[in-house]
């Protein structure tokens, strides 16, 4: 018999050594009816839908707090509780951090558990944690349940690309992440419109409420969505089998040789990890994570330009941001164009589909919009020039963001299949980080420099880095190469392409 056949040993966390033969082994069968990537298509749209449904949410609670760094809608909060406008935007700062070690903790538990229970726990404390605030008799209360409620709230961000890729091949990924991103991505929009509405005309606190009954919808649709997870499915269907014939040498090559504590441990520092020493992670996060602020910094502008300097009401101010709306939603619906000229590049040999980097070129072409669109607006702020011009210069802005973010995520997703979500939340760890501190001086930036000269400063920052996607797009395929975690997988026979 030979060594193939023979199989290698597995010692587990309880010390028993089990062969691991190949004719044990569970995986996948040619038709499967329990492969997600095998499931009804109006089924994996709905779960599409549903992840969609719940970022969005949690964008819209983060983002609506934007509109409210300008003095005078700052007065609803700072009245009531009788604080400084550098108090009131620390609850954006806590916030903040709290989204980016909540999608740390949580997305990379979504790798152990599975993405299932992590994602109704996440959303009901979300829920939890947002009700103090609507309640909120002191600042203390709102920081604290910031905090909270973004640490909940980070996994339904980082982890839903990685629920999108477990659905879906790789010949569809960049629509579904597309259509995942429709919601998303125009977060940071409707946060500002519906907060603006609701803050002129029923109070700060009632956006929470608004806030808390879209979370329970939400909680009902992750309740309807089915496990995703393909390594949490493949130990499931393992431990069924063990149990049902009595014979312990059925196995999967997702089975766990540690301690609970040691598997919990390793999830935990991966996405740690993966941004100091995953070389793809390493460039993506440094450019995903300043176009992020430097949208963050977009939304501290446009309250400024459109509420103080044009003496717009807060819910017409937040008009404002349906330049940057229709962009991203262009970024969105030119998917099917963009996938046709991703199909012209070159095949990889070792999967007959373009590689990865093919995607890269639409980074590079958002790459370029971004400074655009900065420009444009920067100086067209001034209230002598018409309102419809700063607006418009949303639209560039929108798209190079939404080309940015939806072929950056396909492109990580598609690199780290089984680890998307640890991947996602190291980027998230980057660019909330980056963000946290932001809401302490962009306003006091735009004040001090005007939105003409911050708005340039923050174009000349993205042009300088337009270089980077460029450089992945020529050399990204060596970079995957000296990837530890991509070659480990394709040793497994996982492949990352």
């Amino acid at each position: 018999m030979s060594e193939e056949q023979k199989g290698e040993v597995c010692v587990l966390s309880g010390g028993l050594a089990i062969s691991r033969e190949p004719s044990f082994e569970v995986t996948w069968r040619a038709v499967d009816k329990e492969n997600p990537r095998t499931w009804p298509v109006w089924y994996r749209c709905f779960v599409v839908a549903a992840t969609s449904f719940s970022t969005t949410i949690v964008y819209v609670c983060f983002y609506h707090e934007r509109q409210y760094h300008t003095k005078n809608s700052l007065d609803g909060m700072q009245s009531t509780f009788k604080s400084s406008e550098t108090v009131m935007l620390l609850g954006l700062t806590t916030n903040l951090f709290g989204l980016g070690i909540g999608s740390a903790v949580l997305s990379s538990l979504s790798e152990l558990y599975g993405r299932r229970p992590i994602y109704i726990l996440s959303v009901f404390f979300f829920g939890i944690f947002v009700l103090p605030v609507a309640l909120a008799k002191n600042v203390e209360t709102i920081l604290i349940s910031r905090f909270l409620s973004g640490f909940f709230g980070g996994v339904s961000i980082s982890s839903g690309p990685g629920s999108v890729a477990d659905v879906t091949n790789d010949q569809y990924r960049a629509l579904a992440l597309s259509c995942w991103s429709l919601g998303t991505m125009n977060g940071p929009v409707l946060g500002p419109i519906i907060g603006g509405f609701i803050f002129q005309y029923l109070g700060w606190r009632w956006i929470n409420w608004i806030v808390l009954i879209s979370t329970g919808v939400s909680l009902i649709l992750m309740f309807m969505v089915k496990e995703t997870y393909a390594p949490a499915l493949l130990r499931q269907r393992t431990r069924k089998l063990q149990k049902e014939t009595g014979d312990l040498r059925w196995w999967c090559r997702f089975d766990h040789e540690q301690t609970g504590l040691q598997i919990l441990k390793t999830n935990l520092i991966r996405p740690v990890r993966m941004i100091f020493f995953e070389p793809i992670c390493v460039f993506w996060n440094l450019y995903i994570g300043v176009v992020y602020a430097v949208l963050f910094l977009c939304f501290v502008a446009y309250p400024i330009v459109f509420q103080e300097h044009r003496g717009w009401s807060p819910s017409l101010a937040g008009l404002g941001y349906c330049g940057i709306g229709i962009g991203t939603a262009i970024a969105v619906i030119s998917e099917p164009l963009i996938r046709r000229v991703i199909n012209l590049h070159p095949s990889d040999p070792s999967t007959g589909r373009p590689a990865p980097e093919a995607a890269a070129w639409a980074v590079c072409l958002g790459s370029v919009l971004i400074p655009i669109g900065e420009f444009w607006f920067a100086w067209t702020a001034k209230s002598s020039i018409h309102w419809i011009l700063p607006i418009l210069a949303g639209l560039p802005f929108g798209l190079g963001n939404g080309l940015v973010f939806i072929y950056a995520t396909n492109y990580i997703a598609g690199s780290y299949t089984v680890y998307a979500a640890s991947a996602m939340a190291g980027n998230s760890i980057v660019r909330y980080g980056l963000g946290g501190v932001l809401p302490l001086a962009g306003s006091k930036m735009y004040h001090t420099l005007g939105p003409n000269w911050a708005g340039t400063m923050l174009a000349i920052i993205e042009v300088v880095l337009i270089p980077i996607p460029f450089f992945f797009y020529k050399f990204g395929h060596k970079i995957r190469l000296r990837s530890p975690m991509i070659m480990r997988d394709i040793g497994r026979g996982v492949s990352s392409k």
